[in-house]
């Protein structure tokens, strides 16, 4: 069936190409995942701030394995991109970036992001979505990044301002966390803000 609107992504414009390590300017690096970040993601996940905000709990490192073999084969299937974030000096990990929900033919993907206990405060989150932002905009093309978090998570709140992404709503009771059903703030960048 043909589009009545150009495509603004065509199929393959991800996985035509290796997934890129991208490098911020003040020591982080955003590169694919590895085997060997097994245990780090593991015990990132023992945090109970990320059962706060987060629907997933790693019950053993084996389950981990599969999360980031699911991550590094999602950049072939052109629906989620997943990044590790580390310390571009000793490697160690500080979080994970991401483009989730992408829709290549309207150039629109959704920013994620997750920091492990040791880098919460550190400004990681928003370097790091500012440097994937940049790189979808500037290097792929995408038209619309949007970022959401639960009204009740105002670090998230900081980190979407941080990374330049405006707030344009209240998606009510949206996401089904531990604790119940959470309203959602829409945020967004376009191409040109």
């Amino acid at each position: 069936m043909p589009f009545t609107a150009s495509i603004v992504l065509p199929a393959g414009t991800l996985s035509g190409i290796a997934q890129p390590v991208l490098r911020t300017d003040d020591g982080l690096l955003l590169r694919p995942w590895r085997a060997e970040d097994v245990p780090a993601v593991y015990t990132a996940f023992q945090d109970p701030a990320m059962h706060q905000w987060h629907i997933r709990a790693a019950d053993s490192e084996e389950e981990v394995a599969g999360w980031i073999e699911e991550w590094r084969t999602n950049w072939a299937q052109e629906r989620n991109a997943q990044w590790a974030v580390v310390d571009a000096g000793t490697e160690d990990l500080l979080g994970r970036v991401a483009l989730r929900s992408i829709v290549l033919t309207e150039g629109v993907a959704e920013i994620a992001y997750w920091t492990t206990g040791a880098a919460r405060g550190r400004g990681v989150a928003p370097r790091a979505t500012t440097a994937l932002t940049r790189w979808a905009f500037d290097e792929i093309g995408f038209h619309r990044l949007e970022l959401m978090h639960a009204v009740a998570n105002e670090a998230s709140c900081r980190v979407a301002a941080k990374a330049g992404f405006t707030l344009e709503g209240t998606r009510r009771s949206a996401a089904l966390h531990q604790d119940g059903w959470h309203d959602m703030h829409l945020h967004a960048r376009v191409v040109g803000d």
